[in-house]
């Protein structure tokens, strides 16, 4: 099986910093992208970021500018580095993988938990 989770969310204020990592494991031949959704109360899951494996990175318009997604394919691992972080990007943020299992020729895709960023004015 798969597994993905997320670490690195917390409390902070507006202005501040955080990093939110995504670890993927279980029996993947190859991840084929990785990125970085949201969703705040109220309001549907958008896409903050993401990166095909090899790729560009692409982000939404909202962060452009203030975060940066990185992926370590040694260690299956993406990050979102999120600076000057504002009240408005509260919301619980969910990692979402691509990948490929041994023995298939399909791609599938997992979700994580979701971990919680909290910006106070």
């Amino acid at each position: 099986q798969v597994q993905v989770v997320e670490s690195g969310g917390g409390l902070v204020q507006t202005g501040g910093s955080l990093r939110l990592s995504c670890a993927v494991s279980g029996s993947i031949s190859s991840i084929n992208a990785m990125g970085w959704y949201r969703q705040a109360p109220g309001k549907q899951r958008e896409l903050v970021a993401d990166i095909a494996r090899g790729g560009s990175p692409n982000y939404a318009d909202s962060v452009k500018g203030r975060f940066t997604i990185t992926d370590d394919s040694a260690a299956n691992t993406v990050y979102l580095q999120m600076n000057s972080l504002k009240a408005e990007d509260t919301a619980v943020y969910y990692c979402k993988v691509l990948v490929s299992l041994y023995g298939e020729y399909i791609t599938r895709q997992y979700w994580g938990q979701g971990t919680q960023v909290t910006v106070s004015s």
